[in-house]
């Protein structure tokens, strides 16, 4: 598929790795609907591409379906979609001065980064299964965010490894189902990208991690995830794998 002819939902998408790829897909002649929480951002985002925003929560299945149906409408189809929307943050399964961790803490991580997930890719693989076959029969990819956390998580990080690793696990078997409709599913794998979400961990932290990776020795850069997005949209090989944006790092 052709980024000209990308009509694009992006979960996620006004701000870090999702705002790239809003972006760098607007930037190739492409469509983006843009879903997210943060109304202000969003608004001003699409306003700025040319794009659509809706409001959109991802542990709503109302809220994920109606974005989904209102994207469709405004672009006249799908044929995109990229989960970007997660949440992360650090907790011990047992602390010694918060005590044991709240499974609403563990809850709140599956809802957004794994089921949130799910529902975009549901709500969008239907739309994708109505269109018409295009080179070899594509009708759609669907592009997922894990995490290198989904296989080395460290301490603090149970809940958020485990909600990346759902996200590696249900890809081949929704690859393999929905390859009868003419729908990629990939899934990538990002290390430390600079990001809002790394923006709040503390600088001498930051600089650990960056010393830490093989090379190049710094943070990922948003507009390297959005790279290989583009090229996951237009090389139609690529089905069913997981793809590690790492630097090589591999977490102690």
């Amino acid at each position: 598929m052709k980024i000209s002819e990308c009509k694009a939902v992006i979960s996620g998408g006004a701000s870090g790795i999702g705002e790239e790829c809003a972006r760098q897909i607007t930037s190739g002649g492409g469509k983006v609907t843009i879903l997210d929480l943060q109304e202000d951002k969003g608004t001003s985002l699409a306003a700025e591409l040319g794009g659509f925003f809706v409001k959109t929560d991802v542990t709503n299945n109302d809220s994920v379906n109606q974005a989904i149906n209102t994207a469709a409408e405004k672009m006249g189809g799908i044929n995109v979609a990229i989960n970007c929307a997660g949440i992360g943050g650090p907790c011990k399964i047992l602390d010694k001065e918060k005590g044991p961790m709240p499974m609403d803490f563990f809850e709140a991580r599956i809802q957004v980064n794994l089921i949130g997930t799910m529902r975009v890719l549901i709500s969008s693989a239907a739309k994708m299964a109505e269109n018409a076959p295009g080179e070899d029969g594509e009708r759609g990819i669907i592009i997922n965010t894990s995490s290198v956390a989904a296989s080395q998580g460290q301490i603090g990080q149970a809940a958020y490894s485990a909600s990346k690793g759902g996200v590696e696990g249900l890809m081949l078997p929704v690859a393999r189902e929905l390859g009868r409709h003419g729908i990629r599913v990939v899934t990538i794998a990002p290390g430390t990208i600079d990001t809002p979400m790394l923006a709040r961990v503390p600088e001498k932290a930051r600089e650990a991690l960056a010393k830490s990776i093989p090379f190049p020795k710094r943070l990922g850069k948003p507009s390297e995830y959005a790279f290989l997005v583009l090229h996951l949209i237009e090389n139609i090989y690529l089905n069913g794998e997981v793809f590690k944006l790492t630097g090589a790092l591999r977490m102690a």
